[in-house]
């Protein structure tokens, strides 16, 4: 784990140098993925150089989570409540004759909040949006379009959870944050109950190890039904 995590930051110091890059912006959500991300760009940076963005929609139960990873790791960091714009947007839609489906409105608040990060990044000298998604659910298509899966660089691109909770110990980040049962923040479920496997389940059929076929095929539906997604959106990782 020591040699993995000196090779993401040392990506990320790349990845800066190639982009003339300055500042790494990071969307800190309280999970384990942008706690991780944001303590590799500290080292690879300095964290003077990074800085954290809040983005609860109203109010979000687990905000302290996020702030204590901004804290533990001595980051710049801001709260944009992104309640008023996620209001006004469908107050606009109102006045038209769209009925925007349940789905359109889950991922609405992701695109929001990409959209501020980078508003973020281009307020600052050298900007630039680090993705937290991980290779587990790039696997599966587990993020939204234009949204969550997009930024400038994707430190955790090519690692699965399992790899992402040793490095974030390996970085002695607080445990109860690398290990915290992941969730996407916005239909009040966890990741695997959304899912319907579980991110072991996700790595084994990555690493072509055996599985239950019921499982194993759930998992190459997914992965074949949003594979598009990878191939529209290919971002630079280590």
């Amino acid at each position: 784990m020591e040699e993995l995590t000196r090779m993401c930051i040392s990506s990320i110091e790349r990845f800066f140098e190639k982009t003339n890059g300055k500042t790494a912006i990071v969307g800190i959500s309280g999970g384990k993925d942008s706690a991780v991300v944001a303590a590799l760009c500290v080292k690879a940076l300095g964290k003077e150089n990074v800085i954290g963005v809040l983005m609860p929609n109203g109010e979000q139960s687990d905000i302290e989570d996020a702030y204590k990873i901004c804290k533990f790791l001595d980051i710049k960091h801001f709260e944009l409540n992104i309640k008023p714009i996620f209001d006004n947007y469908f107050n606009s839609l109102m006045t038209s004759n769209i009925e925007p489906s349940q789905q359109a409105k889950i991922n609405v608040l992701p695109r929001i909040r990409m959209t501020m990060l980078y508003f973020v990044a281009q307020s600052f000298k050298g900007g630039r949006v680090m993705n937290t998604s991980n290779a587990s659910e790039k696997l599966v298509g587990y993020g939204t379009l234009w949204g969550d899966i997009v930024g400038d660089f994707s430190p955790l691109g090519n690692l699965y959870v399992s790899e992402v909770c040793a490095i974030g110990d390996d970085l002695c980040l607080p445990a109860e944050l690398v290990h915290k049962i992941p969730s996407d923040g916005l239909t009040g479920k966890s990741d695997e109950e959304s899912l319907g496997v579980t991110y072991d389940d996700i790595e084994m059929w990555g690493r072509h190890e055996k599985l239950p076929y019921e499982t194993w095929h759930k998992i190459f539906q997914m992965h074949d039904k949003n594979k598009f997604k990878g191939e529209l959106v290919n971002l630079p990782t280590f």
